[in-house]
């Protein structure tokens, strides 16, 4: 597997810590709506120092397969992350499955970027680790995400009861 990947408008890349202060500019550009998906932040979360330690955690995690996280960037402007796809909880062997999460800077929402992003990280996924399925987890009010998952080929397979602690709520995912 590479660490870096194009697709005809976009390059997927699995950087490096000294990535850090793009990956901070990336996550405040956008913090409010990033948050209301995620569980709490620590509050040194938005520092370079400590995205610098969770690029490393990442990085390590790539080299063995178990975590994929790319970040994503236009082929016109390669020094600005404008999205990240990651693939974690992968399992090979008997389950040869993971799981998919994303997130988008909404300055560039509606241009299919991360359709894009999806297709070229699902292909990854199948065609170099093998996997045999992937499981998306949205939020049943998410409309646009789930739209996304559905342009792709996922499929609702259910209702994750009480899956996520988001801001002191267990919140039920679709699946």
């Amino acid at each position: 597997m590479l660490f870096e990947y194009e697709t005809n408008r976009l390059i997927l890349r699995i950087v490096k810590p000294d990535a850090a202060a793009q990956v901070l500019d990336f996550y405040l550009r956008d913090r409010e709506l990033f948050e209301k998906f995620e569980p709490d932040r620590v509050p040194q979360f938005y520092t370079v120092e400590h995205q610098r330690t969770i690029l490393k955690c990442e990085y390590n995690l790539a080299f063995r397969m178990q975590n994929i996280r790319f970040y994503v960037y236009l082929k016109d402007h390669p020094d600005v992350i404008i999205g990240t796809i990651c693939f974690h909880n992968i399992c090979s062997s008997f389950y040869s499955s993971c799981e998919v999460g994303y997130k988008f800077s909404s300055l560039f929402w509606h241009y299919g970027y991360a359709s894009e992003s999806l297709k070229k990280g699902i292909q990854i996924m199948f065609d170099e680790l093998n996997l045999h399925r992937i499981t998306a987890y949205v939020l049943p009010d998410n409309a646009p995400s789930i739209r996304l998952l559905e342009s792709r080929g996922f499929v609702l397979e259910g209702t994750a009861r009480s899956y996520l602690l988001l801001h002191g709520y267990w919140r039920d995912h679709l699946q």
